[in-house]
């Protein structure tokens, strides 16, 4: 199914459509009213050999609009402009394209296009990131002459990079099929009494994103959750929910061993009460002496099971000689792979939608990767593991 915006790249879906039916596609295709202004439906439907849908309130077209989402193997929006961008981004149902997005259950694929400016704009930071965390696929834009005579960031990926994109990221999607996968995200919180507790500002965000991009690479995901407020919807993920850094710890140690692989993403308390009051703690004095102990490492302790056929991936939140911790953690944990982040990183840290990372691995590899949206981190994330362990 593809999708054609308003957009004075609508020229390049002529091609796209060609190539798509060339490699063998079946090709159904949907264009807003602003779309027709750009290239007509007759030349589309010849090309598709397919009859050109455009009318949300066409009798047989807004029947059909939930079985065309359930129709199509992907749904391919190119270009995507900024106004469908937004619409997509808050759920705006005007045209029978946002009426099959929104009744998709396939994977959608996005390629944005348009002026420089309005790509950076932080109404379409936020509208892009938000789309990535629904679990779309963002087509990168390219760089070059844009219709405003200017020249930067927004031109739509050219015909030949979206069908490779849909390649390698949607048909190609696989590599994990029948593999187990054990994730933490979250933080964990050591109750003091029965009122107050030991925390962090962990929001789970990129576990969750972890969680969402090996289940879509074909893995089978256990992810064991610390206390986020609600229950993400993420249909499909077993999610077991825990509080305390014990309770995430015996979880672990049970779903490990049948796991290929484990990504520890949580941000697991280090100390724990040695006591919890069984009742509220009264406000009676100017302090309260508080003692508390070492909670038991789950990273390690996977480390010290874990067979040669097993992936174990750690993270390392730093401050401080940052590079120096996530090596030294690499080596006493026993891990394949430490996922370091700093604060010190603009766009990384807690409760953020952007992360910045490197990668280092046991044979001394390093796979430095720019700011990017968590689900576009959690992706890099899987591309390394696939290419370093599960490459055929």
């Amino acid at each position: 199914m593809l999708g054609i915006t308003g957009s004075i790249a609508a020229y390049k879906a002529v091609v796209l459509v060609r190539e798509l039916v060339k490699a063998g596609a079946e090709v159904r295709v949907i264009m807003t009213p602003a779309a027709k202004d750009f290239v007509t439906p007759l030349t589309l439907s010849t090309l598709s050999r397919n009859p050109v849908l455009t009318d949300l309130f066409d009798e047989q077209s807004w029947s059909n609009h939930v079985m065309l989402g359930r129709w199509a193997d992907v749904f391919l929006v190119a270009p995507m402009s900024c106004n469908t961008l937004a619409k997509m981004a808050n759920g705006i149902c005007d045209n029978l394209l946002m009426a099959v997005y929104l009744s998709a259950t396939c994977p959608v694929v996005l390629a944005p296009a348009m002026d420089e400016d309005m790509w950076q704009h932080p109404s379409t930071r936020i509208n892009l990131t938000r789309l990535e965390e629904f679990g779309n696929k963002i087509i990168p834009v390219g760089t070059g002459a844009l219709a405003s005579g200017l020249n930067g960031e927004g031109r739509m990926a050219e015909p030949e990079q979206i069908l490779q994109f849909l390649g390698e990221q949607v048909f190609k999607k696989g590599a994990l099929q029948g593999k187990k996968a054990l994730v933490t995200a979250g933080p964990t919180y050591e109750p003091i009494d029965p009122v107050r507790f030991i925390g962090n500002h962990s929001s789970g965000k990129m576990g969750m994103a972890l969680a969402r991009e090996l289940q879509a690479r074909g893995a089978e995901v256990t992810l064991v959750l610390g206390p986020v407020g609600d229950e993400p919807e993420l249909p499909g993920i077993n999610i077991v929910s825990v509080m305390t850094a014990a309770q995430m710890y015996t979880v672990c140690l049970q779903v490990f061993p049948a796991s290929d692989m484990a990504i520890m993403a949580a941000a697991v308390a280090d100390y724990t009460p040695v006591q919890t009051a069984v009742e509220k703690i009264k406000k009676t004095g100017e302090s309260l002496p508080l003692e508390l102990k070492k909670t038991r490492d789950i990273l390690k302790s996977l480390g010290e099971i874990k067979t040669k056929d097993q992936v174990l991936v750690g993270f390392a939140l730093e401050t401080t000689e940052e590079k120096k911790n996530a090596l030294a953690k690499l080596e006493t944990k026993n891990a394949d792979i430490i996922v370091l982040n700093s604060l010190n990183d603009a766009g990384a840290g807690f409760g953020k939608d952007t992360n910045k990372v490197t990668l280092f691995t046991r044979d001394g590899k390093e796979f430095p990767f720019d700011t990017k949206s968590k689900q576009a981190v959690a992706a890099d994330i899987t591309d390394t593991i696939i290419q370093l362990y599960y490459a055929k």
